[in-house]
């Protein structure tokens, strides 16, 4: 849990400055769960250029509650939350100085935007709150007012957690809760877990990553987990302490997602995608005069039309492809018999088994098939549902190959590439990625694509 922080001070001399206004937004990396906002009485003058910069002046705070009034619900909304903050360090200075003065020791865990931006960013223009938000898209009202610079900062925290494929942020929050032993009632782990579509990060005892997966109902998915008697199983329900998790919208951004993910995090119960998630592949051999489409184990250092998770896949999607193109099964693995395929005596195959049919005739249709297989567009975006109501999720294509996924509120964050690429979150692009794309195009679940030819 994070408590997303902003405070207004009277400027002045250090450790002598007052609360003038503070905005607390309790977040749990997904959405706000608690909100709170007030001016608040200083008790002491205010700076010129301060009340120039903030437009809070003496006579707007004769009413508003002295410090001592609000602490308790400070404390409540902080409680057990790293406090996150643009320039952490100065607004943990000025909280801390303020429970001083009442006597009480204020402590918290805290992460700094302004750092992990620097990390996540690095090539942001500015890293001021107003301007690096801007940068990003992300609307901002009442600057320099607590409030607004408060909800500023959730939205541009909440991009900064997805650009962290390292999961670093996570893991920081995970080692500070962890400090305590975690209850062996496993039921209680996914009490507050969603029943939406993300991808779940399971935890040890000192916050490292044991296994990542996605899922269309995370509480459902865990749950098998931590009931079920497979060896992974059992291995999961003796070191897990903590579930941590990110919503995504729709399964093919939790697929790319969770597949990136486990490749650069490598946790220890992944097995198989470590490597590899899509291991079998069909390959076009345009040595020979008749084109021949082949099934084999994907290798590296070779092309390949499409890749699938099994063989059984692999020929389903070939049998398809002969059908529709009217190809022969002799000219592909599916098929080694010496004389004429089974599809020639059914009148499907055109007699390229036989040496009937022209070869250019043949490959053309194979060419074809090719240019099919290619995105329907060089460079465009695949739009579909967000995280939430207001939220739409993109997957960015440029120049045929794969950049990305982000997420958009307002139309104009990506109104041109340079928008897109401000917010997008970069996963590399080889055979798995593509397998994904291609699936979720096939099967139409999107909302709609844009061509960024004119953007």
């Amino acid at each position: 849990m994070y408590a997303v922080v902003d405070v207004e001070t009277t400027g002045g001399k250090f450790n002598e400055e007052g609360i003038t206004e503070i905005a607390i937004y309790r977040f749990d990396g997904n959405s706000i769960v608690d909100t709170f906002s007030s001016l608040v009485n200083p008790e002491r003058e205010i700076q010129p250029f301060v009340e120039r910069l903030t437009g809070i002046n003496s006579k707007m705070l004769v009413n508003a509650p002295k410090f001592y009034e609000i602490a308790k619900r400070v404390l409540e909304i902080t409680k057990d939350a790293v406090l996150v903050a643009h320039n952490a360090e100065f607004d943990y200075r000025i909280i801390r100085t303020e429970f001083d003065r009442l006597g009480y020791n204020f402590e918290a865990e805290s992460l700094c935007t302004v750092d992990l931006a620097q990390k996540l960013i690095p090539d942001a223009p500015s890293y001021k709150l107003e301007k690096l938000v801007r940068s990003l898209g992300i609307p901002i009202s009442d600057v320099h007012r607590a409030h607004g610079d408060a909800i500023a900062t959730v939205e541009l925290f909440r991009l900064l957690l997805e650009k962290d494929s390292d999961k670093e942020i996570i893991s920081t929050h995970i080692k500070v809760l962890n400090r305590k032993t975690v209850s062996t009632k496993y039921l209680k782990i996914v009490d507050d877990l969603p029943t939406e579509t993300g991808v779940y990060y399971l935890h040890g005892k000192n916050g490292e990553i044991l296994y990542i997966g996605k899922s269309k109902n995370i509480k459902k998915r865990v749950l098998t987990h931590l009931t079920g008697n497979s060896k992974k199983a059992v291995k999961i329900q003796n070191s897990l302490h903590r579930v941590s998790f990110e919503l995504c919208g729709t399964e093919c951004v939790a697929l790319l997602k969770e597949q990136h993910e486990i490749k650069k995090n490598q946790p220890k119960l992944n097995y198989a995608l470590k490597f590899r998630h899509f291991a079998m592949g069909i390959r076009l051999d345009n040595k020979a005069p008749y084109h021949r489409l082949i099934i084999e184990q994907v290798r590296v250092e070779l092309p390949y039309l499409a890749v699938f998770k099994n063989k059984k896949e692999a020929e389903n999607c070939l049998h398809f492809w002969i059908k529709n193109y009217q190809l022969c099964s002799n000219q592909s693995s599916l098929s080694n018999s010496k004389t004429h395929c089974f599809r020639y005596d059914i009148n499907e195959c055109l007699g390229a088994c036989k040496g009937n049919e022209k070869t250019e005739n043949y490959n053309l249709r194979i060419n074809q098939l090719v240019e099919n297989l290619r995105y329907p567009f060089e460079n465009m975006l695949i739009i579909d549902k967000g995280k939430r109501v207001d939220e739409k999720s993109f997957i960015y294509i440029k120049d045929g190959v794969f950049q990305g996924y982000g997420y958009f509120v307002l139309n104009h964050q990506i109104k041109t590439i340079e928008k897109v690429e401000k917010r997008l979150i970069s996963i590399e692009n080889n055979r798995d990625t593509e397998a994904v794309i291609r699936g979720y195009l096939r099967k139409e679940r999107y909302k709609k694509l844009i061509n960024l030819a004119d953007a």
